[in-house]
């Protein structure tokens, strides 16, 4: 705290500033690449450059005489070391799968496949010499386009037989959710409205700040693994049981870690490379990758194809949805690459009341990089549909894209609600915040400059894009996920150690990525023990210290383990009592906890807690049962999802000349529960923010017609910079969770699964005049343009085919 701060009369709801902070803006960081050990040996990765080839031969006799290599390792030097990179979620039992080698032995299936692992005694030797090594290939045709890999036209593994991995459904008819989709879709034909769109999901790169990077120790007992990673406790698992090593031989640790995006969430070739390097060579080994290698090999987000059916009543109500889609795998299966679709498949209904609701999955093997979670995880594809859709049936009934929503959204006094996808909402008001994001917008007076930019024809034309969303956070029950074929679980754990000096140690196995877990934490155990919020420690990512844990992923830190923490800290107190009363010479009952204090009720005696951890670390006076300690461990497994929502107002100016499109303004409402720190909450909210508006105006991974990677680098992958983005204003509106007891619910994924829709459906509004009904992501100046000009032919097709029939 600065000396102009004053403390809070409550931790929770206070805009702390974040303790993480201080270190990461003055350089004090500790990122994996600082690491530095005695006898470092560097690694350099040679790659493939083709999408799809077998491999001939491979010539290391020129890298294996270069200055300063310590051993060069092909794939066919390590076929029975290796293993084989696990996938933890099969969607379905008889999921087809290629055996994914860490190291290609001889056959690659995405360009940048590593062929074979150079170990130098220096960044720039290793280098140097995976240049010189010489690989034969023998090409073959990759499988690149999503719809003909789909069709088997090209096999992206020959031994497969097929592309595709897995077929996955959803009916509401037959899980007893909902109404026949196929009846409703039918009844709408007949006097009501059937609308049908096919949306595309681009791939995206996760384009985290920090490269990936990985230190093994193998020098002591234990061997010490440093990775840039969401998933310490995940890599530790698998390092076991993929190389075979006694599990608690192995330590994993996460220092700071600059950013992820679910694009750290993975255990990766490379981690298994330099622990196998390390074991070789018995020495430290370091491997770092290059920001091209980052873009080109670290798993990618989103690639799909969606086939979307909405019915409806000629009125504007919603009677049925039919959603199929097509999801690019990429060339192999990651940690949950089969399950991002799956994710998504509970939320194409979004806040609406649909009667009947089916859909379908294919998930597709190609020849590229494989894709896996990126920010959101299955669940910005669902809501980019839905409200896609949305905004179509309100141009078809000819009403406010808002007041379409409203009519078929989830009142307020209708929760908890059981929706046509199975999942129950708990909590929610949909009209709060629409209304203070439609105040806060401006919306009628934008909805009357647009009118007047329309009669005057003005060539920049003005666009109102609406998102309402909700999303199914804090990844688990454990329960849930086992019955959907995850392998893993869904609980966390904590501990809470009070400190004879009376401070605190927090032990949590999340383990952040620059969510401010330290900070948030602090006030959560603060706040209930009544301690200073600057007396209480964090501590995290490192599986030796935080044991027990599944890390950092899917909006579940607070919800899961924010929960934990308060468990444990409850525990505490409960822990706390009976000692306390036997310190005070009073019955456990009179007692009353408050502040940080136990107090004999009508008395002014009592103890604070710092107090009683001193005594009990001295254990003088502490008698019969009493155990001197007052530490205490929470494993907590929540019964059910929760449900954060919000309404997101985004206004774009379009040139209808040039295509040229500019966000003027962007308002969101977000409703995430109880806010424990409400400047992390906004900093979440505008990163978000910037991520989707990216998918609808920047980012595409492209790749040329032989499968390499074009936008290798950030000349050519277009992540946005501050200049590019508006002002965001941004507010909340509160309904508390009732699945977890503080009333909390996820923000770090809301902005980017709101923020897409809204960008895209502000773009298509100011177009729709000019007979535009959609623009393909990103919305580049040239699709934009290229929009415009199809709507004049389409508008001029119509009108001739008109006027023919009047004639």
């Amino acid at each position: 705290m600065t000396a102009t701060e004053e403390r809070p009369a409550t931790e929770i709801g206070a805009s702390r500033r974040r303790k993480e902070d201080a270190r990461l803006i003055t350089g004090r960081t500790r990122w994996t690449d600082n690491i530095v050990l005695p006898g470092l040996q560097h690694l350099a990765m040679v790659r493939s450059p083709f999408a799809h080839a077998r491999i001939t031969a491979i010539d290391t006799e020129a890298a294996k005489a270069a200055s300063g290599v310590v051993a060069v390792i092909t794939g066919a030097d390590i076929a029975d070391e290796q293993g084989a990179l696990p996938n933890a979620w099969a969607v379905i039992p008889d999921q087809k799968a290629p055996v994914h080698p860490s190291m290609a032995v001889d056959h690659v299936a995405f360009a940048g496949e590593i062929v074979a692992m150079v170990i130098a005694r220096t960044a720039a030797e290793a280098n140097d010499a995976a240049d010189l090594v010489d690989v034969d290939y023998e090409e073959l045709e990759p499988a690149l386009e999503l719809k003909a890999a789909a069709r088997d036209e090209v096999i992206a593994h020959p031994d497969l037989g097929t592309n595709v991995s897995a077929v996955w459904s959803y009916d509401s008819a037959e899980s007893g959710t909902g109404g026949d989709v196929e009846a409703a879709i039918a009844a709408a034909r007949d006097g009501g409205i059937v609308i049908e769109k096919e949306f595309r999901q681009q791939r995206l790169i996760p384009a985290f700040m920090e490269p990936r990077s990985i230190v093994v120790d193998p020098t002591t007992e234990q061997m010490t693994v440093w990775s840039s990673t969401q998933v310490p406790h995940f890599v530790k698992i698998f390092i076991a049981l993929v190389l075979g090593i006694p599990e608690s031989k192995v330590r994993v640790i996460a220092p700071d870690v600059g950013g992820g995006f679910g694009g750290k969430l993975q255990f990766t070739p490379e981690e298994v490379l330099t622990v196998i390097a390390a074991r070789r060579t018995g020495k430290p080994c370091k491997y770092t990758e290059t920001r091209s290698e980052s873009l080109m090999v670290a798993h990618h987000g989103r690639d799909q194809w969606q086939q979307v059916t909405l019915a409806a009543n000629a009125d504007g109500t919603v009677t049925g949805l039919k959603v199929e889609l097509i999801a690019d795998m990429g060339a192999y299966l990651g940690l949950v690459t089969s399950a991002i679709p799956l994710l998504g498949a509970f939320m194409y209904n979004g806040i609406y009341k649909f009667p009947a609701y089916h859909l379908g999955i294919t998930n597709v093997f190609t020849n590229k990089t494989w894709t896996d979670a990126y920010r959101g995880a299955g669940r910005p594809e669902a809501t980019y549909a839905i409200e896609r859709m949305m905004d179509e049936l309100a141009a078809r009934v000819g009403v406010d894209a808002l007041e379409i929503r409203e009519r078929n959204w989830i009142k307020h006094e209708e929760f908890p609600f059981s929706t046509v996808s199975g999942l129950r909402y708990d909590s929610g008001n949909y009209e709060a915040a629409t209304a203070k994001a439609r105040e806060l917008f401006r919306y009628d007076e934008l909805r009357a400059e647009q009118r007047r930019r329309r009669e005057s024809g003005d060539p920049v034309q003005l666009g109102i894009g609406i998102s309402t969303f909700t999303e199914m956070c804090g990844l688990a029950p454990s329960r849930w996920l086992g019955s959907m074929g995850y392998v893993g679980g869904g609980w966390e754990h904590a501990a809470v150690r009070m400190l004879p000096t009376g401070k605190v140690e927090v032990v949590t196995g999340t383990s952040p990525h620059g969510q401010g877990h330290e900070t948030a934490w602090s006030q959560l155990v603060a706040d209930r023990l009544g301690v200073a919020f600057e007396d209480v420690e964090v501590l995290h990512g490192d599986t030796q210290v935080a044991v027990r844990g599944l890390d950092t992923y899917g909006s579940r830190s607070l919800a899961v383990g924010g929960m934990a923490v308060l468990a444990a800290a409850d525990k505490v107190i409960e822990k706390a009592k009976p000692i306390a009363a036997q310190l005070l010479e009073a019955n456990a009952d009179d007692l009353d906890f408050s502040g940080g204090r136990y107090g004999v009720r009508g008395t002014d005696a009592g103890m604070t807690m710092a107090e009683l951890a001193f005594a009990v670390f001295q254990g003088h006076k502490l008698g019969g049962s009493a155990e001197a300690s007052l530490d205490a461990d929470a494993t907590l497994d929540p019964d059910d999802f929760s449900f954060p929502h919000g309404t997101h107002l985004c206004a774009v100016e379009v040139d209808t000349e040039t295509g040229a499109t500019k966000m003027r303004s962007y308002v969101c409402v977000d409703d995430v529960g109880v806010v424990v720190n409400p400047m992390i909450v906004e900093g979440q909210v505008h990163g978000g923010l910037a991520q989707g508006i990216a998918q609808a105006l920047f980012e595409e991974a492209v790749h040329d017609e032989g499968g390499t990677l074009v936008t290798g680098s950030f000349d050519q992958y277009l992540v946005p910079g501050a200049p590019d983005l508006p002002a965001f204003e941004t507010a909340r509106t509160e309904t508390p969770a009732t699945t977890n007891q503080l009333g909390v619910k996820g923000v770090g994924e809301a902005g980017t699964i709101a923020s897409t829709p809204a960008v895209v459906n502000a773009i298509v509004d100011a177009l729709r005049p000019l007979g535009v009904t959609d623009v393909q992501m990103p919305c580049t100046p040239y699709r934009v343009w290229k929009a415009i000009q199809e709507g004049a032919q389409e508008g001029a097709r119509e009108g001739a085919q008109q006027k023919e029939a009047r004639s």
